[in-house]
């Protein structure tokens, strides 16, 4: 057992169109070096919704947390991390609003030449991503077939988590780690570096990864997460 796990405990929130299950490969290894990790399963209907759900993990886990959120998971971490039990927040290609901004409003104006998430027209006020489309955007270093997977089991995403606003931005406050994913045809790096250049985060990079770095790259996620545990402060 790692003797930094007395330093509290990790909780993992998903992003849109998937479940928590994704996080299990970052959750072993975690565990394994005798962490305390928490998986929150968000419904993705609303913003406020998430981050209820999620102070319900957060409080039911020994303190302090460090607080994990990819990509949409990000805007919930960064309402959410006010919680007075979290002491950090990591975030693994993911949104970081400030306050006033929501998910919706920080990819409204992607820059020339950005690849565009390949998001199909809203049904009944929920988002999906276009199955034939989503590996080569979402997850374009897992297997073919698992990927195929992913596509075909998503979960919708909810326009009032898409738009939810952020009221109370944790990382001005908290510190930050960021996971840029270098190969990422959901959230452009370069929009990446952006945001974790304006929170201060301590920012580590993985060449060729794609949106799926958490999955795919499970051992490079929990070693930034490992950091933000372990830092002092």
């Amino acid at each position: 057992m790692n003797e930094g796990a007395g330093r509290g405990s990790v909780v993992l929130v998903h992003g849109g169109f998937v479940d928590g299950s994704g996080w299990q490969g970052v959750y072993d290894v975690l565990t394994a070096d005798g962490y305390s990790v928490g998986v929150v399963q968000n419904a993705t209907v609303s913003l406020e919704d998430d981050v209820a759900t999620t102070h319900r993990v957060i409080e039911g886990m020994p303190g302090p947390v460090t607080l994990v959120g990819h990509s949409y998971g990000g805007a919930v971490i960064t309402e959410a991390g006010s919680h007075p039990k979290v002491k950090a927040l990591c975030y693994i290609t993911a949104f970081a609003p400030d306050k006033g901004e929501s998910v919706g409003t920080l990819i409204a104006d992607p820059p020339p030449g950005a690849p565009v998430p390949p998001i199909l027209p809203p049904q009944d006020g929920f988002l999906f991503l276009d199955r034939e489309k989503f590996a080569d955007s979402f997850a374009g270093d897992l297997p073919r077939p698992q990927a195929q997977f992913m596509a075909d089991s998503q979960v919708p995403w909810g326009l009032e988590a898409l738009n939810g606003a952020v009221s109370q931005p944790a990382w001005r406050t908290k510190p930050a780690w960021y996971l840029v994913a270098g190969d990422d045809r959901m959230i452009p790096p370069p929009a990446q570096r952006a945001m974790a250049e304006r929170i201060g985060a301590t920012t580590v990079e993985v060449p060729g990864s794609s949106h799926s770095v958490y999955v795919s790259r499970p051992a490079a996620v929990a070693d930034l997460i490992k950091q933000a545990v372990e830092a002092e402060g």
